[in-house]
Formats: C-alpha cells, structure tokens, sequence
C-alpha cells in the first residue's frame, strides 16, 4: 500500500507470527470468509498495522488488549483511528476479554458493523 514503509511491512510480518489467543479465536472464524468477506490478518498501512482489514468492506477490526487502556494508549488509538478513517477505513474495536468471553456475540457485533 502506498505510504507503508519496509519497517512497517516487516513489523506487519512479525505480528502475523505472534498472534495473541484472542486475535487466533477472531481469525479463525474471519478466514473462513464465514461474513462472506476476505480479511487479511496484520496489513500494513501508511505507519500502521491493522489487525485485521477486510478491503471489500474497508473494514478493520482491532482486538484490544488490557494494555489499550493504559497510559497514553487509548489517545494514541484515537489518533490512529481518526487516521485510518480519513481514508476510508471504518474501525471496530474489540476488547480481547469479550473475544475469548462470548465470541458469538463478537461475530454478531462484527456482522451488524459494529
């Protein structure tokens, strides 16, 4: 994608090898193509990895960690979500706990777009 450097790409690449359990409960499920779309796991755009992206629906699903409420994190979300949305790209968040708590109920939200 334009605007993605090769640091970016390479980090994109790790992350796909080091999934976290909920990111491979919600893979499982999205690439199966069971929503009728293809996702891509960890894609690479402009400085950003998303953790899951389905480009037909320009759609990215980010599974958050306990971590995304610490600190800075959760303003440093919000940038990289405004961010994405100025091209185009609609951001669901997902806590990782309510992944692996009721992953159906995660695959409803997901179906109704958030």
């Amino acid at each position: 994608m334009r605007g993605t450097t090769k640091a970016t790409v390479a980090k994109a690449r790790a992350l796909r090898r080091t999934m976290s359990p909920p990111e491979v409960r919600l893979w499982t499920i999205l690439r199966r193509q069971a929503l009728g779309v293809k996702f891509r796991h960890q894609h690479p755009i402009g400085p950003y990895s998303l953790d899951f992206y389905a480009p037909a629906l320009k759609l990215c699903i980010e599974v958050d960690g306990a971590v995304h409420g610490m600190g800075d994190n959760p303003e440093r979300d919000e940038r990289r979500d405004a961010w994405v949305l100025g091209r185009g790209i609609r951001t669901i968040r997902i806590p990782a706990e309510e992944v692996m708590r009721n992953l159906e109920g995660v695959y409803q939200l997901i179906l109704q777009g958030g």
